[in-house]
């Protein structure tokens, strides 16, 4: 096997490990992170078409969580309904989260291209989701910041060394040495005066040192062929041992979710029934209200009644008493009436009594006259007699 086949099959081999840490990685990944702050809300992502409609994610109220890779030292926000991943977001020192309500906030994510939007259940909620933003969006500063540190440290490290340690690379001349010298050693070797060799000395020695040459060349190639062999099986082993070991992670993930999964409907459940007591408690309350204010209305119209009864029996009494005056009144009027007529018959009588005394006086006051008359002539008659 020549070379650049062995070369192709090392890097083969070197991308084939990269790729299997990369799925380890991966899959450790929920291993090394940790929640750090935990709290349920509505989920929303902005509509990628209009850019300005809501459109929700979830159907009902999730667990929204910031985590804490150690390993990266970075900050995420994740979010998980059922299965699926509705929020998938690495923490950068130029987010920002806005409030746009007392119970609504959004930030935008530059690297997922869109922006989440949250509703909580109370503006309590909200304000401590972004007082733990803003706390982990300053603490990814500060990582950031020491890591571009740390890397221009490094690299002015590796500069300098480079720059103090800068080697050839390595070829087979520099490794088995030139033609030249390795015939300088012979050449020292027998540095004692003697005449000079012939043609023939000369080529034989010119193919001794190719020979050697070649044969440098192949116990290099074969301790290289070792080398790879050695390193191909290891890394098979290894592969083998990842796989087994990803297998272990993925079942320790699945069930891990199982768990978060029921974990969930338990809590969902408990939020459930603690809602639903909350609401009976309010409910209950409500009615309780409502039974006293109906209880008060029910005494005011007790009182209202045995005020009308009151008001009834005055009435009654009034009406009884209204109908004896009435009754007394047309008494009082027929007595009246009657009155009236014998007083009108009096007066007709007495009219018709003093007509006759007038008519009676007339008549004495002629009878009178006439006594007069007849006195005064008696007395005439005696006094003529």
């Amino acid at each position: 096997m020549c070379t650049s086949q062995w070369a192709q099959l090392a890097d083969n081999l070197c991308a084939t490990i990269l790729r299997t840490n990369q799925i380890h990685d991966f899959y450790s990944l929920s291993f090394r992170e940790q929640p750090i702050f935990s709290t349920r809300a509505h989920v929303f992502q902005i509509d990628p078409n209009t850019k300005k409609n809501w459109v929700p994610t979830s159907k009902h109220a999730v667990t929204v969580s910031y985590f804490y890779d150690s390993t990266r030292n970075v900050y995420r926000i994740i979010s998980l309904d059922g299965s699926k991943a509705i929020i998938n977001s690495t923490i950068t020192p130029n987010m920002t989260f806005t409030k746009t309500s007392q119970k609504f906030g959004q930030w935008a994510d530059s690297r997922a291209n869109t922006v989440y939007g949250l509703g909580f259940s109370s503006e309590h909620h909200l304000s401590k989701f972004a007082e733990k933003f803003q706390e982990f969006k300053e603490a990814a500063r500060l990582a950031k910041e020491k890591s571009q540190e740390k890397m221009e440290l490094t690299s002015t490290l590796s500069q300098e060394s480079a720059g103090g340690d800068i080697q050839s690379p390595l070829t087979p001349e520099s490794i088995n040495g030139t033609d030249d010298e390795r015939v300088m050693p012979e050449v020292t070797q027998n540095s004692e005066p003697r005449a000079e060799p012939t043609q023939n000395a000369l080529s034989f020695t010119h193919s001794s040192t190719i020979s050697k040459h070649w044969e440098a060349e192949l116990a290099t190639l074969k301790g290289n062929n070792a080398k790879l062999t050695a390193a191909l099986l290891e890394s098979t082993a290894n592969v083998k041992q990842w796989k087994q070991q990803l297998a272990a992670y993925q079942e320790e993930a699945e069930r891990l979710h199982k768990r978060v999964t029921e974990l969930e409907c338990v809590s969902s459940q408990a939020n459930a029934v603690h809602t639903h007591k909350t609401e009976l408690n309010q409910t209950i309350q409500e009615l309780e209200s409502a039974l006293k204010k109906k209880e008060e209305e029910i005494e005011r119209l007790k009182q209202e009644i045995d005020s009308a009864r009151d008001i009834q029996a005055q009435k009654d009494s009034l009406t009884q008493k209204l109908q004896e005056v009435e009754i007394r009144n047309k008494d009082l009027e027929g007595q009246l009436s009657d009155l009236e007529q014998r007083l009108e018959k009096s007066q007709n009588e007495q009219e018709a009594f003093r007509n006759n005394l007038k008519t009676l006086l007339e008549i004495l006051d002629g009878k009178i006259f006439e006594l007069t008359e007849l006195r005064d002539n008696l007395a005439k008659l005696i006094e003529c007699s």
